[in-house]
């Protein structure tokens, strides 16, 4: 099959295309014929090995996973023999962090995995940016414990857990103030934010309001920075481990204190997220944002392309050519 694959960490020029074995199917496994995927932070996180740390995962010196991609969408093409959930030709998508495997003509996941049916009347290249900065939003909201008539601000709303997070929060009866940049100011009041500030004509650490949680879902801010944001116990929650990975170290010292916190959050990977977020596709509560479209032989251009920090939501890869 072709696949992208890259052999040495590095920048996006590492990655090439080329033939590979097909993956292996076990007894509870399903084979998905891919047709969409994306590339996102998480793909260049491990194909640069940034942070360092990651390499503890995926390999010290080299990548043991030579083919990145964790969001998918596409059609059953063979199953286990131990499978009961999912049917050949069945259209699914999904979330495979960790083995990943989505920047593929096919990919084999787990029956137990983050793998559902699409959601009803998307199309792949709708369904596969389904999950990736929607379950980081999702652990945003249930790690501040954020609740209807609660009031949060979102940085960085135009990015994927941004987007996500804006309309998730909104879904729960949240009021959102959004920051984002002028271009993008309509997109954000189209996604529900009740506010939304824009970053190239305010500093948004100054405003006046405060908040029952910051998130921060480009990590580009701090702690330090946003704390006078926050309401009396109010939290403070960021994509990225911050500056000397003050966003590891300070949520175990910042509630010994007893006021305003730091929580980082860890999504939970499993079946029944992802069965989640297809029922808030489906009930319109959450529509990914797309940004732009690349064939899979030029993921190269999109890796350059995402790291550019430019891009608006997601950036879909056509594996197989999308109509």
């Amino acid at each position: 099959m072709k696949a992208a694959v890259h052999s040495r960490y590095g920048p996006p020029d590492v990655v090439r295309i080329a033939e590979v074995d097909e993956p292996p199917v076990g007894n509870k496994d399903v084979l998905v014929r891919v047709h969409a995927t994306t590339v996102n932070r998480t793909d260049c996180a491990y194909r640069a090995a940034r942070p360092f740390f990651v390499r503890m995962a995926t390999g010290l010196t080299r990548p043991r996973r030579k083919v990145l991609g964790t969001e998918f969408a596409g059609v059953v093409e063979a199953v286990g023999g131990g499978v009961t959930s999912f049917a050949v030709g069945e259209r699914v998508f999904g979330y495979n962090e960790g083995a990943f495997g989505a920047h593929a003509e096919y990919l084999s996941v787990p029956e137990d995995g983050m793998i559902a049916t699409m959601p009803a009347g998307t199309t792949f290249a709708e369904a596969a940016p389904g999950t990736e900065g929607s379950h980081y939003a999702l652990s945003f909201i249930r790690t501040a414990g954020i609740r209807a008539g609660q009031d949060v601000l979102v940085h960085g709303a135009t990015g994927a857990i941004g987007s996500a997070a804006v309309q998730l929060l909104k879904s729960l009866g949240v009021t959102v103030t959004a920051v984002c940049d002028t271009a993008n100011l309509e997109l954000v009041r189209s996604l529900g934010a009740d506010r939304v500030v824009d970053y190239t004509a305010q500093d948004f650490t100054r405003d006046t309001q405060t908040y029952d949680a910051v998130f921060d879902a480009v990590g580009k801010s701090t702690f330090g920075r946003c704390k006078r944001l926050l309401k009396p116990g109010g939290a403070y929650l960021s994509s990225d481990v911050g500056p000397w990975w003050q966003n590891l170290v300070l949520p175990l010292v910042t509630p010994l204190l007893g006021g305003k916190k730091v929580k980082f959050p860890i999504p939970r990977n499993d079946r029944e997220m992802v069965r989640h977020l297809q029922e808030l596709i489906e009930n319109g509560q959450f529509r990914p944002v797309i940004d732009r479209q690349y064939p899979l032989d030029q993921i190269v251009d999109a890796y350059r392309y995402v790291e550019t920090g430019q891009k608006i939501g997601n950036v879909i890869i056509e594996v197989v050519p999308l109509s």
